[in-house]
């Protein structure tokens, strides 16, 4: 009797527990817009290779993605070589699925839509891999390579760490001379 009681009082429980909605988010898009309008609605369209991905959670414990391009073309937005897009984590918050390696033509907007404002490129955008975008890239034709170089991976490139080097010879060289006139003088 007791058994039966407690099997009672769990079944109870866990009824209880399971009848309140609990909150989730999913992902419902409309038609696939035109080149044309996506790329009038979108604050930045670019091509470019993805070099990083870095999963994050907002101050509000929300899941997303950042990632980080290289970038080879811009047509609206973009003028660094390297961009950070955000972007959802794929569980049905519209996240698109990049693949580190893989170069993407990629439409995002401005959006507080994973936390901070920043970049956003979502599965319901364009957004697509680059080799398979052949339709967008006729409409938008050439693009432009971007003008500003940013190193926003944090890793040093060849030339960084040869201009750190040359500097930190050039140093020494003058503090060798320095100490050496010093030494004539005395004598």
């Amino acid at each position: 009797m007791i058994f039966f009681r407690k099997a009672m009082i769990l079944l109870t429980f866990i009824f209880i527990i399971g009848s309140f909605p609990s909150i989730t988010s999913a992902c419902s898009c409309a038609e696939l817009s035109s080149v044309e309008e996506e790329f009038e609605r979108s604050t930045a369209v670019f091509s470019g290779k993805v070099i990083d991905i870095k999963k994050k959670k907002s101050l509000k414990g929300y899941s997303y993605k950042s990632v980080l391009f290289e970038v080879t073309n811009t047509w609206k937005g973009v003028e660094q070589t390297q961009i950070f897009i955000t972007t959802g984590e794929g569980d049905g918050d519209c996240g698109f699925n990049f693949i580190e390696g893989n170069e993407y033509l990629v439409y995002a907007n401005e959006s507080t839509m994973y936390g901070a404002k920043s970049l956003v490129s979502i599965l319901c955008s364009r957004t697509n891999v680059l080799s398979s975008s052949q339709n967008d890239l006729e409409v938008l034709g050439e693009g432009e390579i971007p003008i500003e170089e940013v190193n926003l991976s944090g890793k040093q490139t060849r030339n960084q760490i040869f201009i750190w080097i040359s500097l930190g010879l050039a140093g020494f060289i003058v503090i060798l001379t320095i100490i050496n006139r010093r030494k004539r003088r005395k004598n």
